[in-house]
């Protein structure tokens, strides 16, 4: 088993907690988002990021409006729906009690009989 796919495996099961927590602090647009992940060591892709924003947005998590750019063309800002901020208050809520139960089970000292 190779460790690389572990991880992989690992931030692939967080990114949509992670994305929808980034938009939880102000609307984002793509390159923002991306760039909020990497700086934290998330390393993703924008080929991941489109289908996973699309996906958050089927599902009335998030919505998007445009705006005019002076550096290009216009942005899709990406924004959390009422929807939206009442999953991601539930989402934390579920990673406390989930960051907890981990914590614990790997500070378990083994028992005499293993």
């Amino acid at each position: 088993m190779k460790i690389e796919n572990t991880k992989a495996q690992m931030r692939k099961g967080v990114l949509e907690y992670c994305i929808l927590s980034i938009l939880k602090n102000g609307d984002a647009y793509t390159s923002e988002i991306l760039s909020t992940l990497k700086s934290a060591e998330m390393i993703v892709v924008e080929g991941t990021i489109y289908p996973l924003l699309t996906r958050l947005k089927n599902a009335g998590l998030l919505t998007y409006r445009w705006e005019e750019s002076t550096s290009g063309p216009p942005r899709k800002y990406y924004v959390l729906t009422e929807n939206g901020v009442l999953f991601i208050k539930e989402l934390d809520k579920t990673w406390g009690n989930l960051v907890n139960a981990v914590n614990q089970v790997i500070s378990t000292k083994p028992t005499s009989d293993e």
